[in-house]
């Protein structure tokens, strides 16, 4: 996907780069010391614009370009930003699709470009256990059937403890314990309300194998969670919300920050960010 990122961006020079950077406009990837990949933000309708990104030819397949991505959505998101844009030319469709399946969507064509929006990432932070079971009993509030959850996170990051929250506000069947030799578990709604299925991709190594679950079956019907899902799940539908959980490297710190990133024309952004935020 990231072979035809725009070449211009490995032109510029280390000073130039530099500059960038200090003016919180400009990212530089690294591996080992040695610099790989680059991208600019300008600003477009007062929204942050991604105007230059690129890989170096030997990094490319490595996560460079995603890796940038998530840097550029932590900064923006620091700052109180709520999506960034690009442009891509009409005449590259190639890169159009690309972008899309990384979460970018079509806003509107201007002068022979595709204006493309991505939402920026809700970032909660929770302090324990029953902290990470609120926030997904409150996510809960905002979900329908046919959506669905992509979780990532570290063993022991509390994907299944977030996801017992987000089966109490759906109130379904439990209990909700990880489905990891089962691989899948259906919760069945107690009040008429979308069943939850619960997926451990942990030892699925591709969407293929993920599709012998039959999860399209459900989709739409039910709310889907899949942990370990980043990499392999997103092919079961564009519109989805990524879940994504971190912890300090304090191992006697509980704290988790919870990115919760709303993609597709069913989501609405302002929506998610309220409900998990409330009081």
């Amino acid at each position: 996907m990231w072979s035809a990122l725009r070449a211009e961006a490995l032109a510029d020079d280390g000073a130039l780069v530099a500059d960038r950077r200090a003016a919180g406009t400009g990212y530089l990837a690294e591996i080992d010391g040695v610099p790989v990949g680059t991208a600019t933000l300008t600003s477009l309708d007062g929204r942050p614009l991604l105007s230059r990104i690129g890989v170096i030819p030997a990094a490319r397949g490595r996560g460079v370009a995603t890796f940038l991505l998530e840097v550029i959505a932590e900064h923006r998101v620091a700052l109180g930003d709520a999506e960034i844009v690009m442009l891509v030319r009409l005449d590259h469709p190639e890169l159009v699709a690309g972008w899309q399946g990384v979460g970018f969507r079509e806003e509107a064509v201007r002068d022979a470009h595709v204006l493309l929006r991505r939402p920026l990432p809700v970032v909660v932070e929770a302090p324990d256990a029953d902290a990470m079971r609120e926030l997904g009993r409150r996510l809960a509030h905002v979900l329908n059937p046919g959506d669905l959850i992509v979780a990532s996170g570290e063993l022991g990051a509390g994907k299944t403890t977030f996801t017992q929250g987000l089966g109490a506000g759906l109130n379904v069947d439990g209990p909700v314990i990880s489905p990891t030799f089962v691989l899948s578990r259906i919760h069945r709604s107690r009040n008429g309300g979308p069943d939850l299925v619960h997926v451990d991709a942990y030892r699925l190594g591709s969407f293929a194998e993920l599709e012998d679950l039959d999860l399209e079956a459900s989709l739409g019907e039910a709310v889907t969670l899949v942990e370990w899902g980043s990499g392999v799940a997103e092919a079961l539908t564009t519109d989805r919300i990524e879940l994504d959980i971190r912890r300090g490297t304090d191992p006697d710190d509980d704290t988790r920050w919870v990115s919760v990133t709303p993609l597709g024309d069913r989501w609405d952004r302002a929506a998610v960010a309220a409900a998990l935020k409330e009081d």
